[in-house]
């Protein structure tokens, strides 16, 4: 049998799961004090509703779960559908699905916490994973620009909690884009391409882009057009001249608090896309030079709980890419200093219920284990030191205070 874990997914060493212990607790204590509410929901979903979920590229990586039993000979027999059910790619869907369900039971606005993890049938490599965290804030039932300031504001602070500061927000409006490019010359039944190709400029570059546009059929003056004010790096004022429509207000209105409130750095950019496409207006990035792609993202989806109960209801996200600032961070040498200290309580077989004792003392200052005493002492404090721990205390020994892992006097 492999020992190793599949492609895509990771087993996670003591000290890298105290890196992200500790960085889910400070998120989820910044997302609480802000007054979001965590909830659960299954890994499973229904397929039809994953299927439905305008997920963009990523309906592509679902992983499907095949009938079982007598459903599934009924399939193969008869050439049906051979799934009914799915692992969640993302946790908005789930979401929403959870919203229409339960929306009796729940305050108007809904502001929810969700930290859990997600399935993509992704090519392996790094930065993308088969499974994977996500940390979702969301706000359902209010159609204010006042919401995605929340968003925004709360999702910096919670990066900044977890020792991220350089980064930017970056923000457009799916509503504003998609003018822009009907007035440059796109047909309106061909944006969904458009922007699914605009969304890869990162990845392949205005002219790869381009190339894509004309391979569709765009016409191409309207190409040549948008490949210009992608490379003029073209702002909101000069959008502004082109377009007239409540996205340009609904952006400076955001971009203008989030100045005014300030500790934010936050930009107009015209590329962003963001590949999922149940994004309706606004939508938002987080990019850091400490990591080459977003580390977070989100925007609004006022049409997707309509799908669940045939009435729109305004709904904005904000996620952040745990795995990205996980890595950020580890490399950063967090691990040590992630969480309580830790000190190690070592003893006679005879002495533990005088170790328990002082170990219990203890512990309302640190995270306290108990390790009966090896033969060979030193070769168990250097490894308590390769694990990160602080400091050390001997049951028997004159001392009376722990010593520093670094102090083997």
């Amino acid at each position: 049998m492999k020992i190793t874990p599949v492609k895509g997914a990771s087993d996670y060493l003591p000290n890298q799961a105290r890196v992200r212990d500790f960085l889910q607790e400070k998120i989820l204590e910044t997302y609480r004090a802000a007054g979001f509410e965590r909830i659960y929901t299954p890994i499973i979903e229904d397929i039809e509703n994953l299927d439905k979920s305008d997920g963009g590229e990523n309906l592509a990586l679902i992983f499907k779960i095949m009938k079982r039993g007598e459903k599934l000979e009924k399939a193969l027999a008869e050439g049906g559908e051979l799934c009914d059910m799915g692992l969640r790619y993302d946790l908005t869907l789930p979401l929403t699905r959870y919203y229409a369900n339960n929306r009796a039971s729940l305050m108007s606005p809904f502001k929810v916490i969700q930290t859990d993890r997600v399935y993509r049938a992704e090519r392996p490599q790094k930065g993308r994973l088969r499974e994977f965290v996500q940390c979702d804030i969301d706000i359902i039932g209010d159609e204010s620009r006042t919401a995605e300031l929340e968003l925004i504001l709360t999702t910096a602070k919670a990066l900044r909690a977890v020792g991220l500061d350089n980064f930017t927000v970056k923000i457009n409006d799916r509503r504003l884009l998609r003018a822009l490019l009907i007035g440059l010359g796109f047909a309106e039944d061909s944006l969904d391409g458009v922007c699914v190709a605009l969304d890869k400029l990162d990845k392949i570059g205005a002219g790869g882009v381009a190339s894509e546009m004309l391979e569709k059929g765009c016409p191409e003056a309207a190409v040549r057009g948008l490949g210009a004010l992608l490379t003029e790096g073209a702002g909101l004022e000069a959008v502004k001249a082109r377009v007239d429509c409540e996205a340009v207000s609904d952006l400076e209105f955001i971009m203008d608090s989030i100045a005014e409130a300030g500790g934010v750095d936050i930009e107009f950019d015209l590329s962003l896309v963001r590949g999922q496409g149940y994004y309706t207006a606004t939508v938002f990035e987080v990019v850091s030079s400490d990591f080459r792609g977003a580390i977070a993202g989100g925007g609004r989806y006022d049409r997707l709980i309509g799908k669940f109960i045939g009435e729109d209801v305004p709904a904005v996200g904000f996620s952040i890419g745990f795995e990205r600032i996980a890595a950020i961070l580890t490399e950063k040498g967090l691990g040590a200093a992630a969480g309580r200290p830790r000190l190690a309580v070592i003893y006679e077989e005879k002495d533990f219920v005088r170790a328990n004792a002082y170990a219990e003392e203890r512990r309302a200052d640190c995270d306290v284990t108990l390790i009966e005493r090896p033969k060979k002492l030193g070769k168990l404090l250097n490894r308590l030191e390769e694990q990160g721990f602080a400091a050390f205390y001997v049951v028997g020994w004159e001392e009376t205070e722990p010593k520093p892992l670094g102090d083997r006097s």
